[in-house]
């Protein structure tokens, strides 16, 4: 990556959600890519709604990552990153069957109608034994301002998510919550804005020109230091077990060989 790249990707990958979600989510795909035994120079990693890139840094230590995503404004911002990437939906991916060795889809199903679909494609590129990364938001009752905004079609429960990944031939090999730590915090936030009827405002692609992706919600630095503190604790937890509840699910499935 070009150090200009570095520097356009650090404000993000200093935000302690985006940092916790990372840290879990490269635990979680390093471990399943260990245990298989997959030479991780050699393969071949999707990038499904790839957005600005902000994920396809971390993605690019486990291989060449090529990124798609339906939307021109994020996706040249991902270019001038210096990443490869391409206009494509998801539902019906530019790629020949069993391709890529490692799938994700991060934070990109629940925007979708047809998120089943969706999970179809990523596991037809997949070779047999390659592996998908998904991550969505959790539990419909966790429904926010921050959904509308992001323009979320659903919230999913880990019984849902597991039947998704199922249903499109895959074996789940893990699936967990997420930001459980964090989950009372969250709740409370979530109520005090439904009791005040203080909506979330954050720039939007929808409703500012010059936003190409949703902003995130801003914390304090000291906030951040100790959520981020937080989520590292957890992002070591996770290692050992899955967590029942929490504000987002992680799961890496494996398409039979």
């Amino acid at each position: 990556m070009t150090p200009a790249a570095e520097q356009t990707l650090s404000q993000e990958d200093r935000h302690w959600w985006f940092a916790s979600r990372t840290r879990v989510l490269m635990g979680l795909v390093g471990g399943a890519l260990l245990h298989s035994g997959s030479n991780t120079e050699t393969l071949r990693v999707l990038d499904v709604g790839c957005g600005a890139g902000n994920m396809t840094h971390h993605l690019q230590r486990y291989g060449k990552v090529t990124g798609i995503d339906s939307f021109v404004k994020p996706l040249a911002v991902a270019a001038e990153r210096g990443f490869q990437v391409r206009l494509a939906w998801a539902e019906a991916m530019p790629f020949a069957a069993a391709c890529f060795s490692l799938v994700a889809a991060l934070d990109v199903v629940e925007h979708c109608d047809d998120d089943a679909q969706v999970i179809r494609e990523c596991a037809r590129v997949l070779r047999p034994g390659g592996l998908l990364a998904v991550t969505v938001p959790a539990f419909p009752w966790l429904w926010s301002d921050n959904d509308t905004i992001n323009r979320h079609r659903r919230r999913y429960t880990p019984v849902q998510l597991s039947q998704l990944l199922r249903s499109a031939g895959l074996s789940v090999r893990r699936l967990t919550c997420n930001n459980f730590l964090v989950l009372p915090i969250a709740v409370a936030l979530i109520l005090l804005r439904r009791f005040r009827g203080q909506p979330l405002a954050l720039a939007a692609p929808a409703t500012d020109d010059d936003a190409y992706q949703v902003e995130m919600l801003p914390v304090h630095p000291y906030a951040n230091a100790v959520l981020s503190f937080v989520g590292a604790t957890e992002a070591a937890l996770l290692q050992r077990v899955s967590l029942p509840i929490g504000t987002g699910l992680i799961a890496v499935a494996e398409k039979p060989r």
